[in-house]
């Protein structure tokens, strides 16, 4: 949803207050959408084709202020960035994008008495409304942000990638993608540009957006905030189109590395 609603902005022109402020503004939305209506498809149906139609991300789109930040009602969607990523491609084309996460510190507590794996606690992100499609059954998979990307393009692999990051992780794949893709970055720089997260009421700016940046922003309303540690981090390999040769990132935010053999 928020790729859908970003195709109609022209990211390649826009000044870093705007495209900053959009990407704020349809996160909030696509988060808010997210937890209205996303669950286990095998208990409640989730709209899909609705969510993504055209005539219904156009009136999206119509929800978004250029001049203003929009609030929305706090998520209660638990967030535990706690999440390990990599990304392998072999020389045969062959690629893995793999990603994991107990969600809290030794996950449920619970752990294989074979082998001592640990198993995870996601069923905290279930809902306790007995009305919403979220909420907690037996055999239910709850809502989660386990999402490994895997990017192709006319049924060819263009190249694994993914973000960690907990909340962040579907704003830190969308943005990854607009830095490559409309801003022209390769996978490292697409990874060490400078970041923003809007979740929970508050706009989250890395240091290196600037004071002067977080004034601009304060101005449309955003509540503006610089978190004490780095936001998210990343990994990805991507095919170069006009020679097939693999480029690689890993995020200086995290302890990854990219290395080619």
């Amino acid at each position: 949803m928020l790729l859908r609603m970003m195709e109609r902005f022209d990211l390649e022109t826009l000044s870093d207050r705007d495209r900053i402020h959009v990407l704020a503004e349809a996160a909030k939305l696509a988060y808010h959408l997210r937890d209205t209506y996303l669950a286990d498809p095998s208990f409640s149906p989730v709209p899909v084709e609705w969510l993504l139609a055209d005539e219904q991300v156009d009136g999206f789109v119509a929800m978004i202020s250029r001049d203003k930040a929009t609030e929305y009602a706090p998520s209660d969607f638990p967030d535990h960035p706690h999440t390990v990523y990599l990304a392998a491609v072999d020389e045969d084309g062959m690629a893995v994008s793999l990603i994991n996460s107990i969600f809290d510190d030794f996950g449920s507590g619970i752990s294989t008495p074979e082998y001592g794996v640990l198993f995870h606690s996601r069923g905290k992100a279930f809902r306790l409304e007995a009305d919403h499609p979220n909420a907690i059954e037996g055999g239910k998979r709850p809502l989660h942000t386990i999402i490994p990307g895997m990017l192709s393009q006319d049924d060819r692999l263009v190249g694994p990638f993914g973000v960690m990051g907990g909340q962040y992780q579907a704003v830190g794949h969308a943005m990854l993608l607009s830095n490559m893709f409309n801003l022209g970055m390769n996978p490292q720089q697409a990874l060490d540009a400078p970041r923003s997260f809007a979740h929970a009421g508050v706009l989250q700016l890395e240091d290196s957006h600037g004071a002067e940046m977080a004034g601009i922003l304060s101005g449309l309303g955003h509540e503006v905030d610089f978190p004490s540690s780095p936001i998210g981090g990343g990994q990805a390999i991507i095919r170069d189109a006009a020679n097939g040769v693999l480029v690689a990132g890993s995020d200086p935010r995290k302890d990854g590395h990219a290395s080619g053999y």
